[in-house]
Parts: structure tokens; C-alpha cells; sequence
């Protein structure tokens, strides 16, 4: 596989409390990879840079061997990037079809065509959506405005998608659904860079994996039981045994007997 994305020596500071120290990774063309790590690790601030939406970093950040700072949204580049946040606010009570809809306007100037109508209404259908079409998005509940912010960035038919926990507020249903969708989006040929918290489901889905700690990101060998366990045990501080499962490795807590 290419390295579609690289990373050399990337540091980040806030003031004086430095987030990133001379990271360096690469991730590859139609790919999931997932990050993982603890709260507070950095893997939301490499996210942002990621995306875009932050820029004053040291080092250098390249997809397809373009600058990432050279990439601006509305402008006609050789990669369609989109992204989706772990928070989003909104006031206006557009309808759901409505928000998803405006996803189609993320590359160029936009005049709704059918082509743009039948993008919503097939990924609506695909997360079994299509009946909340005309109701209200602040109306809707956390794990439901997840999966409309999702197809929001699918209609966009992005080459590379940036998720900063896409499974947070789903029930195991939609955690599943999504995860699915991901991987065949992956074999259809879109690279996904994906920030999680639950090993277990990167493990299931992803092809390469990253543990961000002390403020670089580590491979993480998932071939290697001992050496997974052992890297995760240090990551999270947490006492881990596993199962395989489908010729993958599953990790579970050990319970500690009061």
C-alpha cells in the first residue's frame, strides 16, 4: 500500500504545555487506521491538525505529497478530505435532510441538483434514517444527530475521512453499523483515519493501529498478543488479559476481587 498521509517530526504546544514532540507516523491509502489513546493524550489535537483546522504546528504534514497548509476547503484540489468532529452545536431546527444536505456544498459552490437529493436519501437509508428526514436535528437524540453528522460527511464522497470518535453516543446497533460502513467504504477505496477510545471494535475493523502516548504516536502490533497487551497495559494503566476471536486478538479487564 502508498503512504497517503505522512507525519515528520510534528510538535504542537499550548503556551507552555507541549501536546506533540517530534511525531512521526505514516498512514496508508485505503486503509482504516485507528488511533487510540487516553483522555488528554493528544489524539484530538493531531485530529485537528489533521483536518485542517489547525495549522500553527511545527514539522511537516503531507497527503499525497501536498503540504496539508497548501489544502483549503472550496478550492479544487487532487483530494476530497472530510472530516467530522466529536462535538457539534447547533441552535436551528433544520430537518434533518436539510443538514445533511449541506454536506453536498463542502467542495464548491452549491445549487441543490437530484444527484445531490438521492446522495442524502441513500445514506439516510443506509444507517435506517430516512424516516427522521423531516424532523427537527435539535429534536433528535445525541447518538442520532451522530449518524446524521456522519452521512453528512459521506455525501461529500470524500477519498480521505477524518473521524474523531465516530461510535461515541451509539447503542451497539449503530456502533456495529457504522464500523461496517466504514470498512466498505475502505474496500471501495477511501483511507480512513479514525480516532477511538474502544480497543476492542478498532481491533475487529482497523488494518493498522496507533497508541498515542507521551506525546508521539506508537505502532501497535496487534499480531503480537504479549506485545498488545503489554502496550495497551501501559497505555491505559489497567491490568488487560485477552481472546482470540475470528484470528483476532480481544482484550478484556481483569476484574479485581474485593
Amino acid at each position: 500500500m502508498k503512504k497517503l498521509i505522512q507525519i515528520h517530526h510534528l510538535s504542537f504546544s499550548f503556551g507552555k504545555q507541549q501536546v506533540l514532540a517530534e511525531l512521526t507516523a505514516d498512514f496508508y491509502g485505503e486503509e482504516l487506521t485507528v488511533i487510540l489513546g487516553r483522555n488528554g493524550s493528544g489524539k484530538s489535537t493531531l485530529f485537528n491538525i489533521l483536518s485542517g483546522m489547525e495549522r500553527h504546528y511545527k514539522g511537516e504534514v503531507l497527503f499525497a505529497d501536498q503540504n496539508r497548509k497548501d489544502i483549503h476547503a472550496g478550492k479544487k484540489n487532487t483530494l476530497r478530505i472530510g472530516f467530522m468532529t466529536q462535538f457539534h452545536q447547533t441552535t436551528f431546527p433544520f430537518t434533518v435532510f436539510d443538514v445533511v444536505l449541506t454536506g453536498c456544498a463542502a467542495f464548491s459552490r452549491f445549487a441543490p441538483r437530484q444527484v445531490d437529493f438521492d446522495l442524502v436519501e441513500e445514506n439516510l437509508r443506509a444507517f435506517q434514517l430516512w424516516h427522521l428526514k423531516d424532523k427537527p436535528y435539535t429534536a433528535l437524540s445525541g447518538g442520532e444527530r451522530q449518524l446524521v453528522l456522519l452521512c453528512r460527511i459521506l455525501v461529500q464522497q470524500p477519498n480521505v475521512l477524518l473521524l474523531d470518535e465516530p461510535t461515541n453516543h451509539l447503542d451497539l446497533h449503530y456502533q456495529v453499523a457504522v464500523m461496517e460502513h466504514l470498512k466498505r467504504l475502505v474496500q471501495s477505496g477511501t483511507t480512513i483515519v479514525c480516532v477511538m477510545h474502544d480497543p476492542n471494535l478498532a481491533l475487529l475493523y482497523g488494518n493498522r493501529f496507533y497508541v498515542m502516548q507521551d506525546k508521539k504516536l506508537h505502532l501497535l502490533e496487534e499480531k503480537d498478543p504479549v506485545a498488545l497487551l503489554s502496550t495497551l497495559e501501559k497505555t491505559y494503566h489497567v491490568a488487560l488479559t485477552n481472546v482470540q476471536h475470528d484470528g483476532r486478538t480481544l482484550i478484556i479487564p481483569k476484574r479485581k476481587h474485593l
